[in-house]
């Protein structure tokens, strides 16, 4: 299901209010009453009063954002839906709706970002690429900001091996920026997602970036930062991570050339420094089973699910739920899982069919 308009129109305030706006919905206020509040208390200045003082303008804007959002096959998922990811509501400032291109389930399974400069060495890129290899081929996913240089290889690096990558952009998750990674962003789509905390059709502009590092970090239980200068965005994830109380990693880099000086003040200031993906796994706790994989990864894990569906039947989430034993937030990812393994396929309404045999 859609989010609901009044949801959409809280994202639509700014972002400056969202902290205010996560802590009232928690507190269980609605959040049409949420809306005339802001609204109401919204500032004058010489210009006059901004948009989002009327409240009827502002849902005004929800509704054709949905609109939008359902022209571009983008689902939206507000704080209020149990496919919104609890690691992104626990954070402060979580946004009020989640637009998603491709897979919403890749938000729910464990998850670390790679994250580091858009004009990255060789060096940084090939370590990106394996590290985003190695992460996904262990069915963790791999998050990062689709930008040049390091996100761009950390996302090429997990598709290398058909696993999950997800990003986060500074735009509308209709929009592809930069637009020369459109072919990415499409994979990105077919074996994860494309997200954004930005209404449909939001155009990028550099102060959206910054704040969008939130998101990354707050979907992920580690931030790898592969290289970093003394300015970089990068370390803006870095900071969101530990406010958040995730865990931060650093890869080291040539002492010479100065272009990870960033990254050797994390490893100075305690960050775990990172040579390979089983440095992210001790330090996270992860430890392999029978499979070679992690927890909650497994590719048996499915059976449970598999049990509770009729061959060629198809239902929906609380059915599967009711036979499975098991809560939405955790049938999606395994759902996903199955889906791309071709033993499940997803059907109109939210609902769900087990194949008789895999596609």
């Amino acid at each position: 299901m859609p989010p609901r308009v009044d949801l959409v129109a809280l994202s639509l305030l700014p972002v400056w209010r969202w902290r205010t706006i996560a802590e009232q919905l928690r507190n269980g206020q609605a959040p049409t009453d949420i809306l005339h509040a802001h609204c109401a208390d919204a500032p004058r200045s010489r210009q006059g009063l901004p948009f989002w003082s009327n409240p009827v303008r502002v849902l005004e804007r929800a509704a054709d954002a949905l609109a939008r959002a359902a022209a571009a096959g983008l689902q939206g998922i507000g704080q209020d839906d149990v496919a919104f990811p609890a690691r992104l509501r626990e954070i402060v400032d979580p946004p009020p709706v989640l637009w998603v291109s491709g897979h919403p389930a890749a938000l729910l399974t464990p998850a670390v970002a790679v994250v580091g400069s858009r004009a990255g060495s060789t060096y940084a890129l090939s370590v990106a690429e394996r590290l985003g290899a190695d992460l996904a081929s262990r069915g963790v996913c791999v998050l990062s900001g689709l930008a040049r240089g390091v996100d761009a290889a950390a996302h090429r690096g997990a598709l290398s091996v058909g696993g999950q990558t997800v990003a986060v952009l500074g735009c509308g998750a209709d929009i592809v920026y930069p637009p020369e990674h459109a072919g990415l962003a499409t994979s990105l789509q077919q074996r994860g997602a494309v997200v954004s905390e930005l209404a449909p059709g939001t155009v990028p502009k550099p102060g959206f970036f910054p704040r969008r590092n939130r998101i990354i970090s707050g979907l992920a239980q580690a931030v790898v930062v592969v290289e970093a200068g003394e300015k970089s965005g990068s370390l803006i994830t870095a900071r969101c991570a530990l406010e958040q109380g995730r865990d931060v990693l650093a890869v080291p880099g040539n002492v010479l050339s100065g272009r990870n000086r960033g990254g050797h003040a994390l490893l100075r200031d305690g960050a775990r420094l990172v040579e390979t993906a089983e440095d992210v796994f001790d330090e996270l706790g992860w430890r392999r089973d029978h499979a070679g994989q992690f927890p909650g990864t497994g590719p048996g894990e499915g059976d449970q699910v598999l049990d509770a569906m009729v061959p060629g039947e198809s239902l929906d989430l609380g059915q599967i739920s009711t036979g499975s034993g098991l809560s939405a937030a955790e049938l999606l990812p395994r759902l996903l899982a199955l889906e791309l393994r071709g033993v499940v396929g997803r059907e109109p309404g939210g609902r769900f069919v087990r194949f008789g045999r895999t596609c």
